[in-house]
This record gives C-alpha cells, structure tokens and sequence, in this order.
C-alpha cells in the first residue's frame, strides 16, 4: 500500500487541511473557556460575592452553588471543546490517511486495474494511495481525481511530492453527473464527499437525499462489469446500501463504526455484477429491467 504508518506531521505536511477554519474556531473558543473557568476557580469568593450583589434576596448558598455550577460547565464546554477540535484535525488528516490505506487494501486484485477514478478527490490522500497501489503493482493503470472545487494544481502538487504524479489525472466536475462514459472504470473509490452532495437542500430532506443516491448512480454507472466500488463517508451508509441492493450489487460489505468529525463513519464496498443494462438514467439490472423502466 505504498508508505503507511506515517506520522501526522508528515501527512499534514504534504496535504495540509482543506477545512482548516473549523478547528481554528473550536481551539479559539476552547481557549477562552479554560481562562473563564481558571478566573472562576481563583477568584471563587469574589465571584460568589458578585452574584451576591446581583441577588441580594438569594440565600449565600445558592449563590455560591451558581457560581461554582457556571465554573464547571464553562470547564466542561472547553474540554469537549478541545476535543471536538482535536477529533476534526485527527479525522482530516490521520484518519483520513488510515482509512485510505484499508479502503486501497479491501481490493483484493490491483494487478488487474488499469483505470481508477475517486470522486471528490480534495487534495489526494485517497488518490494517491491508489496511485500509490498501482506504482507498487508495476501497473500501466492510472487513477483520475474528480472534485468539484479548483483543486487540481495543489492535488497534483500532492502526487508530486508521493513520487506518483505520472499515475495520476484530476479533472474538474460534477458528481451528480460523473464526465465519463459507461462501464469505464474497473475500482471507484471515495472518501468523506458523498454526505457533502446536496447540503444546499439541507442534510435530512428528501431533496438531499435524492442527491446523494444520483451520485452513487453515477458511480455504479462508470464502473465496469465486475468493478469494485469503495465509498467511506458518513451519516447516511444505510441509504447508501438499500440503493446498492436495489441496484442489485455484489458482494456489498460494510465496515464497523468509525468515528470521524465527531459523528459515525463506515465504508462500504460492492461489486457490479458482470451482467447488466443502462437505460432509464441509471444502471439496470437484466433480471428486473422490464419492472423498473
């Protein structure tokens, strides 16, 4: 799997973060209640004689009962906060770098692949873990990065710095509507994208959801009869593999519960069968083709 075992430092320093505002906010925030509640727990009785002053008609024990139940909740939201902060920077990059690795070794046979696609490619840990697996191979294979956002010069700065840049293509487009033709590629992988699709229409509406399953359509789409799909994300895996069972796909596994950026995280894999038609939009299966069009 190429280079594993890697230390974060080593990964942030060639991939550094895409969302990197968020845990700044977090630290930020965790950082002024910690002084809060050192402030509360050094200057306990002055405080408590504030709130004395505020309430005269208070008895001093209840007083005294606010101010130390403000000092520890205002303790405990900077721990979870820390945490929280910790947990997202630990999730972006270790993590992440981790969880590529598996996803790169849940494909039993690399020597066969000659063309790989990761939808939602950021700035390449998933992409070049597979470039990687197809250097290591002896491959002739290449593995094309496709994300939405204008990433692709500091992706392939990323292959660059992995030795990989000859293995790697990254275009520009839509998940929703993949620039690929039928039956093209043999793996298609992704990481932490697909619960991003169709946020505009928020996350538990229907319209997202709708969304999301248009994606995972284009993905069963582009793959080759017999490919293999690989897809880690979070929140909505049990969407995701009602759709592939009602696509009818293979072999549909599902890991145990990670947890990442502070929710559930799984990944799931599946094989498209080698029999199949397209019509309607969408991937049909030959069995069911005439109930479903």
């Amino acid at each position: 799997m190429g280079k594993t075992g890697r230390d974060w430092t080593q990964i942030y320093a060639i991939y550094g973060m895409d969302d990197w505002q968020t845990p700044v906010f977090l630290l930020l925030h965790a950082t002024v209640f910690s002084s809060l509640s050192v402030l509360f727990l050094l200057y306990f009785e002055p405080i408590c004689g504030f709130f004395e002053s505020l309430f005269p008609s208070l008895p001093c024990g209840t007083t005294r009962f606010a101010a130390g139940f403000t000092g520890s909740v205002t303790a405990l939201s900077a721990v979870c906060l820390f945490f929280a902060a910790g947990n997202i920077f630990y999730s972006a990059v270790s993590l992440h770098w981790d969880m590529a690795q598996r996803m790169v070794s849940s494909i039993d046979d690399w020597s066969t692949v000659k063309y790989a696609l990761d939808v939602g490619c950021g700035r390449g840990i998933l992409l070049n873990a597979v470039a990687m697996q197809l250097k290591k191979e002896g491959s002739s294979g290449r593995v094309v990065g496709l994300d939405r956002k204008k990433t692709t010069v500091s992706t392939l700065r990323t292959a660059g710095m992995e030795g990989v840049q000859e293995y790697v293509t990254c275009r520009e487009g839509d998940a929703r509507r993949l620039p690929f033709a039928d039956n093209y590629f043999d793996v298609v992988v992704s990481a932490v994208f697909l619960h991003t699709v169709g946020k505009e229409y928020g996350q538990r509406t229907p319209e997202a959801a709708a969304e999301r399953m248009r994606v995972l359509g284009e993905v069963v789409r582009v793959l080759k009869p017999g490919g293999v799909g690989v897809v880690w994300d979070l929140l909505h895996v049990p969407e995701y593999v009602q759709r592939l069972r009602e696509l009818k796909m293979d072999d549909i596994r599902v890991s145990e519960r990670v947890t990442a950026f502070m929710v559930s995280s799984h990944m799931v894999s599946f094989r498209k069968p080698t029999h199949h038609f397209v019509g309607c939009g969408e991937v049909r299966l030959d069995w069911r083709f005439n109930s479903i069009c």
